[in-house]
Protein backbone atom coordinates (compact mmCIF):
# COMPACT_ATOMS: atom_id res chain seq x y z
CA UNK A 1 0.00 0.00 0.00
CA UNK A 2 1.03 3.34 -1.19
CA UNK A 3 2.11 5.63 2.02
CA UNK A 4 0.11 8.88 2.13
CA UNK A 5 0.40 12.19 3.24
CA UNK A 6 -1.63 14.97 3.10
CA UNK A 7 0.48 18.31 3.51
CA UNK A 8 -1.87 21.22 4.81
CA UNK A 9 -2.34 24.83 5.24
CA UNK A 10 -5.04 27.60 6.27
CA UNK A 11 -6.05 31.15 6.18
CA UNK A 12 -7.64 32.90 8.82
CA UNK A 13 -9.32 35.71 10.28
CA UNK A 14 -7.38 36.55 13.03
CA UNK A 15 -4.80 34.34 15.44
CA UNK A 16 -6.69 33.22 18.35
CA UNK A 17 -9.59 30.49 17.85
CA UNK A 18 -10.58 30.71 21.26
CA UNK A 19 -11.51 34.46 20.77
CA UNK A 20 -14.32 33.40 16.95
CA UNK A 21 -11.88 33.54 14.73
CA UNK A 22 -12.48 31.56 11.97
CA UNK A 23 -11.11 30.08 8.93
CA UNK A 24 -11.10 31.72 5.35
CA UNK A 25 -8.84 29.06 3.05
CA UNK A 26 -7.75 25.46 3.47
CA UNK A 27 -5.22 24.17 1.33
CA UNK A 28 -4.03 20.60 0.75
CA UNK A 29 -1.52 18.67 -1.39
CA UNK A 30 -1.16 15.09 -1.46
CA UNK A 31 1.99 12.93 -2.03
CA UNK A 32 2.58 9.12 -2.49
CA UNK A 33 5.56 7.73 -1.65
CA UNK A 34 7.16 11.28 -1.16
CA UNK A 35 6.30 11.90 -4.72
CA UNK A 36 3.53 14.51 -5.53
CA UNK A 37 0.26 12.63 -7.24
CA UNK A 38 -0.89 15.59 -8.55
CA UNK A 39 -4.12 16.13 -6.53
CA UNK A 40 -5.20 18.73 -4.06
CA UNK A 41 -7.83 19.87 -2.21
CA UNK A 42 -8.60 24.19 -2.36
CA UNK A 43 -11.30 26.03 -0.95
CA UNK A 44 -11.59 29.80 -0.05
CA UNK A 45 -14.39 29.80 2.66
CA UNK A 46 -17.31 32.27 4.34
CA UNK A 47 -16.17 32.96 7.59
CA UNK A 48 -19.59 34.61 8.36
CA UNK A 49 -17.51 37.33 10.30
CA UNK A 50 -15.10 40.22 9.70
CA UNK A 51 -11.38 39.72 9.03
CA UNK A 52 -9.00 41.47 11.43
CA UNK A 53 -6.44 43.45 9.30
CA UNK A 54 -3.47 42.32 10.42
CA UNK A 55 -5.18 38.97 9.10
CA UNK A 56 -5.99 40.70 6.06
CA UNK A 57 -2.37 42.18 5.79
CA UNK A 58 -1.60 38.43 5.50
CA UNK A 59 -3.12 37.33 3.37
CA UNK A 60 -5.34 39.95 1.11
CA UNK A 61 -8.35 38.16 1.68
CA UNK A 62 -11.25 40.64 1.96
CA UNK A 63 -14.79 40.18 3.61
CA UNK A 64 -16.29 40.85 0.04
CA UNK A 65 -14.76 38.86 -1.29
CA UNK A 66 -15.02 35.80 1.32
CA UNK A 67 -19.10 36.75 1.47
CA UNK A 68 -19.08 34.77 -1.83
CA UNK A 69 -17.55 31.52 -0.50
CA UNK A 70 -19.01 28.60 0.47
CA UNK A 71 -19.17 28.23 4.38
CA UNK A 72 -17.56 25.55 6.00
CA UNK A 73 -20.19 23.33 6.38
CA UNK A 74 -20.62 22.99 2.62
CA UNK A 75 -17.16 21.67 1.52
CA UNK A 76 -16.55 19.53 5.28
CA UNK A 77 -17.62 16.39 3.64
CA UNK A 78 -15.23 16.79 0.71
CA UNK A 79 -12.48 17.76 2.97
CA UNK A 80 -12.79 14.92 5.13
CA UNK A 81 -13.00 12.70 2.28
CA UNK A 82 -9.54 13.96 1.25
CA UNK A 83 -7.78 13.65 4.36
CA UNK A 84 -9.00 10.00 5.48
CA UNK A 85 -6.83 7.75 5.76
CA UNK A 86 -3.58 10.35 5.75
CA UNK A 87 -0.83 11.46 7.71
CA UNK A 88 -0.73 15.11 7.85
CA UNK A 89 2.21 17.23 7.49
CA UNK A 90 1.56 21.12 8.71
CA UNK A 91 3.78 23.69 9.81
CA UNK A 92 2.98 24.92 13.16
CA UNK A 93 0.38 21.74 13.10
CA UNK A 94 -1.32 23.33 16.88
CA UNK A 95 -2.72 26.35 15.14
CA UNK A 96 -4.27 25.03 11.98
CA UNK A 97 -4.90 21.96 13.69
CA UNK A 98 -6.89 24.03 16.35
CA UNK A 99 -9.33 26.04 14.00
CA UNK A 100 -10.06 22.58 11.82
CA UNK A 101 -11.27 20.83 15.29
CA UNK A 102 -13.39 24.42 16.04
CA UNK A 103 -14.79 24.40 12.48
CA UNK A 104 -15.43 21.04 12.65
CA UNK A 105 -16.99 20.92 15.78
CA UNK A 106 -19.42 23.59 14.87
CA UNK A 107 -21.19 21.23 12.76
CA UNK A 108 -20.90 18.07 14.39
CA UNK A 109 -21.08 17.61 18.49
CA UNK A 110 -19.62 14.23 17.85
CA UNK A 111 -16.20 15.32 16.26
CA UNK A 112 -13.45 13.44 17.37
CA UNK A 113 -9.87 15.89 17.14
CA UNK A 114 -8.29 15.06 13.99
CA UNK A 115 -4.49 14.33 15.84
CA UNK A 116 -6.62 11.01 17.34
CA UNK A 117 -8.15 10.30 14.00
CA UNK A 118 -4.98 10.83 11.88
CA UNK A 119 -0.46 10.86 12.56
CA UNK A 120 0.50 14.63 12.33
CA UNK A 121 3.60 15.71 11.64
CA UNK A 122 4.91 19.30 12.67
CA UNK A 123 7.48 20.70 10.21
CA UNK A 124 8.36 23.47 12.61
CA UNK A 125 9.04 21.06 15.47
CA UNK A 126 11.19 19.23 13.04
CA UNK A 127 12.85 22.57 11.80
CA UNK A 128 13.81 23.70 15.57
CA UNK A 129 15.34 20.73 16.53
CA UNK A 130 17.48 20.59 13.15
CA UNK A 131 18.29 24.33 12.99
CA UNK A 132 18.25 25.35 16.81
CA UNK A 133 17.82 29.27 17.12
CA UNK A 134 17.49 29.88 13.43
CA UNK A 135 14.48 31.52 11.62
CA UNK A 136 12.52 28.15 11.16
CA UNK A 137 9.04 30.54 9.06
CA UNK A 138 7.92 28.74 5.62
CA UNK A 139 9.93 31.37 3.89
CA UNK A 140 12.86 31.23 5.78
CA UNK A 141 13.04 27.36 5.22
CA UNK A 142 12.42 28.00 1.50
CA UNK A 143 15.67 30.02 1.22
CA UNK A 144 17.71 27.46 3.38
CA UNK A 145 16.73 24.68 0.74
CA UNK A 146 17.01 26.90 -1.94
CA UNK A 147 13.04 26.17 -2.54
CA UNK A 148 11.48 29.20 -5.04
CA UNK A 149 8.70 31.16 -3.40
CA UNK A 150 8.95 33.81 -5.21
CA UNK A 151 5.52 33.90 -5.98
CA UNK A 152 4.41 34.30 -1.89
CA UNK A 153 3.85 38.28 -2.30
CA UNK A 154 1.04 37.32 0.45
CA UNK A 155 0.24 34.14 1.89
CA UNK A 156 -2.46 31.72 0.20
CA UNK A 157 -2.86 28.16 1.60
CA UNK A 158 -2.95 25.96 -1.54
CA UNK A 159 0.66 28.01 -2.33
CA UNK A 160 1.94 27.48 1.30
CA UNK A 161 0.69 24.07 0.89
CA UNK A 162 2.68 23.40 -1.86
CA UNK A 163 5.84 25.29 -0.88
CA UNK A 164 5.56 23.24 2.38
CA UNK A 165 5.29 20.11 0.32
CA UNK A 166 8.93 20.47 -0.60
CA UNK A 167 10.29 21.76 2.55
CA UNK A 168 8.86 18.76 3.93
CA UNK A 169 10.72 16.28 1.56
CA UNK A 170 13.88 18.30 1.88
CA UNK A 171 14.05 18.16 5.83
CA UNK A 172 13.29 14.51 5.76
CA UNK A 173 14.98 13.35 2.95
CA UNK A 174 17.43 10.88 4.58
CA UNK A 175 14.07 8.92 5.13
CA UNK A 176 14.24 8.35 1.48
CA UNK A 177 15.04 5.05 0.08
CA UNK A 178 18.83 5.33 -2.01
CA UNK A 179 20.18 4.01 -5.00
CA UNK A 180 22.52 1.50 -3.85
CA UNK A 181 25.03 0.38 -5.69
CA UNK A 182 25.87 3.83 -6.87
CA UNK A 183 29.37 5.16 -6.79
CA UNK A 184 29.00 8.48 -4.85
CA UNK A 185 31.28 10.35 -7.83
CA UNK A 186 28.84 8.98 -10.21
CA UNK A 187 25.42 9.10 -9.54
CA UNK A 188 22.59 9.31 -12.28
CA UNK A 189 21.85 13.12 -11.01
CA UNK A 190 24.91 14.13 -12.93
CA UNK A 191 26.13 16.24 -9.42
CA UNK A 192 29.43 13.86 -8.26
CA UNK A 193 27.81 12.66 -4.43
CA UNK A 194 24.52 13.29 -4.93
CA UNK A 195 21.37 10.95 -5.75
CA UNK A 196 18.37 12.31 -6.84
CA UNK A 197 15.72 12.24 -4.64
CA UNK A 198 11.67 13.34 -5.26
CA UNK A 199 13.04 14.85 -7.91
CA UNK A 200 15.81 16.99 -6.68
CA UNK A 201 19.33 16.63 -6.45
CA UNK A 202 20.74 16.01 -3.10
CA UNK A 203 24.41 15.48 -1.55
CA UNK A 204 25.09 11.84 -0.96
CA UNK A 205 27.16 13.69 2.32
CA UNK A 206 24.10 14.56 3.38
CA UNK A 207 23.55 10.77 4.36
CA UNK A 208 26.64 9.44 5.11
CA UNK A 209 26.70 11.88 7.81
CA UNK A 210 25.82 11.09 11.70
CA UNK A 211 21.95 10.64 11.66
CA UNK A 212 20.49 13.46 13.89
CA UNK A 213 17.71 12.22 16.92
CA UNK A 214 14.63 13.67 16.89
CA UNK A 215 12.54 13.01 20.01
CA UNK A 216 8.73 13.08 20.10
CA UNK A 217 7.55 15.68 22.03
CA UNK A 218 5.03 14.78 24.85
CA UNK A 219 1.95 15.62 22.51
CA UNK A 220 3.31 13.37 19.90
CA UNK A 221 4.53 10.76 22.21
CA UNK A 222 0.51 10.46 23.06
CA UNK A 223 -0.66 10.84 19.28
CA UNK A 224 1.35 8.08 18.73
CA UNK A 225 -0.32 6.14 22.02
CA UNK A 226 -3.88 7.17 20.59
CA UNK A 227 -2.95 5.56 17.39
CA UNK A 228 -1.71 2.23 18.87
CA UNK A 229 -4.80 1.68 21.03
CA UNK A 230 -6.66 2.12 17.84
CA UNK A 231 -4.61 -0.47 16.03
CA UNK A 232 -5.08 -2.46 19.17
CA UNK A 233 -8.83 -2.56 18.88
CA UNK A 234 -9.08 -3.29 15.21
CA UNK A 235 -6.19 -6.39 15.56
CA UNK A 236 -7.78 -7.76 18.97
CA UNK A 237 -4.54 -7.45 20.23
CA UNK A 238 -1.65 -6.01 21.14
CA UNK A 239 0.01 -4.66 18.15
CA UNK A 240 3.71 -5.75 17.26
CA UNK A 241 5.02 -2.16 18.54
CA UNK A 242 3.92 -2.88 22.06
CA UNK A 243 4.94 -6.27 21.82
CA UNK A 244 8.74 -5.61 21.44
CA UNK A 245 8.47 -2.58 24.03
CA UNK A 246 6.93 -5.06 26.31
CA UNK A 247 10.20 -7.60 25.98
CA UNK A 248 12.59 -7.88 28.53
CA UNK A 249 15.90 -6.25 27.51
Amino acid sequence: MSSRIVVLDTETTGLEVSQGHRLVEVGCVELLDRRPSGRRFHSYLDPERAVDPGALAVHGLSDAFLATQPRFAAVAADLREFLADAELVIHNAAFDLGFLDAEFARIDSDHVPLVRRHAVTDTLLIARERFPGQRNSLDALCRRFEIDNSGRTLHGALLDAELLADVYLALTAGQSTLSFGMESGDSASGIPGSVPISGSKVPLSLFTSRPRVIKASVEEQAAHALRLDAIDRASGRPCIWRQMEERPE
